[in-house]
């Protein structure tokens, strides 16, 4: 059996939101532990001149709806980014999966020579899909749920890499 644009795309993207989720409920149960209200973990950077964790959270969002909607060739929602406290966050990303499933394979696989042009900033990139979901989307994806793993692990929340890669990551299959 082949591994097709949709397996290695939408199923990746949900697995890495549904584990910044537990993150998030993690940082979450450690702030009710020790008195620390939302805003003071979510408002959290590594460095001052790093986006606070809140963006990062958004960002992941952004980066799966976004891609995945390129790659199916149709509109992503829109969000506000106006997310202060976990359960917000943990909505957008709840919200962010529901349109992530909405998504047939059909729509994506067969596209891997597609091009996709987009703009970051002021340059204007262009893939194709298959480059454009392994060279930007995965790395970006990867990058803002381990920059929020590392503000919590900054600010004691007890999370491990366990935690990163979700317990999907530990199925094992016997070998003969």
């Amino acid at each position: 059996m082949s591994l097709s644009l949709y397996d290695c795309s939408i199923p990746v993207f949900i697995h890495s939101l549904s584990n910044l989720n537990d993150l998030l409920e993690a940082a979450a149960q450690y702030g009710a532990e020790h008195g620390i209200e939302d805003e003071v973990l979510t408002g959290a950077r590594l460095f001052p001149n790093m986006l606070p964790l809140t963006k990062q959270v958004q960002i992941a969002c952004d980066i799966a709806k976004r891609g995945s909607a390129r790659m199916a060739g149709i509109e992503p929602q829109t969000d506000e980014d106006t997310e202060t406290t976990f359960d917000q966050l943990k909505a957008r990303i709840d919200k962010t999966k529901q349109f992530l499933a909405s998504i047939q394979a059909e729509a994506i696989n067969g596209t891997e020579d597609n091009s996709i042009t987009m703009q970051a900033g002021p340059n204007v990139y262009t893939f194709t899909t298959r480059d454009y979901l392994n060279s930007w989307a995965l790395p970006n994806l990867y990058f803002h749920v381990t920059t929020t793993y590392n503000i919590l692990r900054h600010n004691g929340v007890v999370v491990g890499k366990g935690d990163f890669l979700g317990a999907g990551a530990f199925k094992s299959t016997p070998v003969s």
